[in-house]
């Protein structure tokens, strides 16, 4: 059985901290009323077609009481349905309304729905829709707080039908493991969107979460509230480790404007509600106690409608999003860092990530390493962090074999402020964290209108033509990642570019994806000079004046090697495009411009792989098309996977000679 808050005795009492302001019950039952006044407005309003959308959140307002536990320094990750908790922390009423309207002054510009808090100022993650998307950042953040041993708290609130989302559990998994200093809040209202939750919901199944670890709080008292976070904030603060508070509370309103929740909950249901209405319960309190009349009552309700009223009407003159600022803040700033301090000679792509790993660590202790078997003595399954952590242990961790978490947790460290350099074992392995790639990384600058960042680095080996490694070793996918904004994508194919673009990485503001040719990366060339290379840079590495050949990664091989054969019959110019996300296209007019034709060369699927977008890109400008004097020729993998057999995989694959035939085709 869960345990419910037990009030301490006086010799107990010093292990919970005092809370940052006091609790003044009238006071925040003025919160209260001016949070569901809120919510009432906004109803109006979209009867009215002034606004699109509302969340709710009537019937939570009490767990708005939790910020009184807080410092400035904690952190919240919210539930959409956390309008007083958010005013709680500081928002106010007007800017509620501003997210409401969507207005350009808003916390996220206009861009994502109300309900979606966020504040940079108040430590308030951003809100993603998908539930409990924000999970494992919040962990990341207790995580970077922890080392760098601070007594901050994170607090995390989300739905009860939120429990059963993968991703709860590999954010609760890694607080216990890790000792975080997070706090979950499950804000149980039974219902997830019309379907009760009771009998699917995480803690009223035995056994699933430690009985240790839960409090169970009546989430409609706000005095309970607050000494139930007291309590976790203590604990988290001792360095004890997480706290999963359930808060029994109920949702008042249908589950969103679009929802009518008469149509599958019971009436009388409903009607109970009312009577377990926490802004009824305080009131009730108030009055009983003689702190407050029903007249008093009444004139500070009028006073509430007045000023919610003024505060709508006024965040409904405010300047609304500018259509042309559609694309800002989904990049930062340019990519200039200094030259890296590693030595040139002989060397393979693995020596050159190795050593550049060494002087991130080296020289910034924000510099965090994470990922799975990347410790020493294993160093990672191709020795990319060989030495690493035997020379920066408290830079460099193992992560569990979890990679939403690996890539969750980047998100919240690098909005924290560290630098995250994280290791996905393959690329082919990213599938289970896309909802954190799609989500959070890709996003966060964009949603909140750059108020938010998440800079970091995430790499993996990838790619096929080293046989064994079948369909989850070998898969080139990249267009994935391009697909999708506000992510920088590079795929080098030399040791010095690969340096040169992890560098570049490592200092960016940006969340950057490289991924490392596993077929060429332990090719020994002598490397002349490392330098910081920008996303975004081409390469021309052969010259030639009859056909353009347009490729990275492995398939760089196949254009050297189809140049070679075609020697003294076509003169090919082979660019290495090196980056992905942005796409040079410059350099790409430029050779074209030369040589009339073009071929591109892939190892990703051919349908909606990444170069037909080049070919799309070429042709779709009139200029540009005007150039060629023969069809643009994709050379790519077939839509198939990639097989265990040699067989299977090198039938899949480009090969030598169709790229040969493909230049053929474009000089006829």
């Amino acid at each position: 059985m869960v345990r419910p808050f037990q009030w301490r005795n006086k010799k107990t009492m010093s292990v919970i901290p005092a809370p940052t302001k006091p609790l003044v019950k009238l006071d925040f039952l003025r919160m209260m009323m001016i949070s569901r006044e809120g919510d009432r407005r906004e109803g109006i309003l979209l009867r009215q077609s002034k606004g699109w959308f509302q969340v709710s959140g009537m019937g939570h307002e009490a767990i708005g009481a939790m910020a009184h536990a807080l410092r400035p320094d904690d952190w919240l990750f919210p539930y959409y349905r956390d309008r007083g908790l958010m005013m709680a922390r500081g928002m106010s009423s007007y800017e509620l309304a501003l997210a409401y309207l969507a207005k350009r002054d808003s916390s996220s510009g206009g861009r994502q729905m109300p309900g979606h808090y966020s504040s940079r100022e108040l430590n308030v993650g951003s809100v993603c829709t998908p539930t409990g998307g924000g999970l494992i950042p919040a962990a990341g953040v207790g995580w970077a707080m922890k080392l760098d041993g601070k007594d901050s708290v994170v607090v995390a609130t989300v739905g009860d039908a939120a429990m059963r989302q993968g991703e709860f559990f590999e954010a609760w998994a890694f607080a216990v493991q890790e000792k975080l200093p997070v706090i979950f809040c499950i804000e149980d209202n039974k219902y997830g969107i019309s379907t009760p939750t009771a009998h699917f919901m995480a803690l009223n199944i035995p056994g699933i979460i430690a009985e240790d670890y839960v409090v169970k709080c009546d989430g409609r008292r706000p005095e309970l509230v607050l000494q139930t976070t007291l309590e976790a904030v203590g604990k988290a603060r001792r360095g004890d480790g997480p706290t999963l508070i359930w808060f029994d509370l109920d949702r008042l309103s249908s589950h969103t404007s679009s929802d009518d929740h008469r149509v599958y909950r019971d009436l009388d249901d409903i009607a109970e509600m009312a009577d377990r209405d926490p802004i009824k319960l305080l009131r009730d309190e108030l009055i009983e106690s003689g702190e407050l009349t029903i007249e008093q009552f009444e004139k500070m309700q009028e006073e509430i409608i007045t000023l919610v009223d003024e505060e709508y009407r006024k965040a409904e003159l405010a300047e609304d999003p500018k259509a042309e600022e559609v694309e800002d803040h989904c990049w930062g700033t340019p990519d200039r860092p200094e030259k890296p301090p590693i030595e040139a000679g002989p060397q393979t792509m693995v020596d050159a990530i190795n050593k550049v790993f060494h002087k991130a660590v080296e020289s910034d202790p924000d510099v965090v390493f994470f990922g799975e078997d990347i410790e020493d003595p294993k160093g990672g399954v191709f020795k990319l962090t060989e030495g690493l952590s035997a020379n920066f242990p408290k830079q460099v961790f193992n992560s569990p074999l979890a990679e939403a978490t690996v890539i969750g947790v980047a998100v919240g460290m690098a909005m924290y402020g560290k630098k995250p350099v994280f290791e996905l074992q393959f690329v082919d392995f990213m599938a289970p964290a896309w909802n954190q790639i799609m989500t959070n990384i890709s996003t966060t600058r964009w949603r909140s209108f750059g108020h938010w960042k998440t800079p970091m680095c995430i790499y993996a080996p990838y790619g096929a033509y080293l046989p064994g490694g079948s369909l989850w070793h070998s898969q080139a996918n990249e267009a994935y990642l391009a697909h999708t904004p506000g992510i920088k994508l590079a795929i080098p194919s030399t040791p010095e570019d690969a340096a040169g673009l992890f560098w570049t990485a490592m200092h960016s503001d940006d969340p950057c994806f490289i991924l490392v040719p596993k077929h060429i990366f332990r090719k020994r060339v002598d490397v002349k000079s490392i330098e910081p290379l920008g996303f975004g840079k081409a390469k021309v590495v052969r010259a030639g004046s009859d056909v353009t050949i347009a490729t990275y990664g492995n398939t760089l091989e196949l254009a050297h090697e189809a140049a070679e054969k075609l020697a003294g019959e076509v003169s090919i110019e082979v660019i290495d495009l090196r980056s992905i996300v942005p796409l040079d296209i410059e350099t790409l007019t430029a050779s074209v411009e030369k040589t009339g034709r073009l071929v591109v060369i892939q190892e990703d699927t051919k349908t909606c792989g990444f170069g037909q977008n080049v070919i799309s890109e070429m042709v779709s400008d009139a200029d540009r098309f005007s150039l060629f004097l023969a069809s643009p020729q994709l050379v790519s993998r077939g839509d198939v996977h990639i097989g265990y057999n040699p067989i299977y995989e090198y039938a899949a694959l480009p090969s030598v000679e169709e790229v040969v035939a493909a230049v053929r085709v474009t000089m006829e």
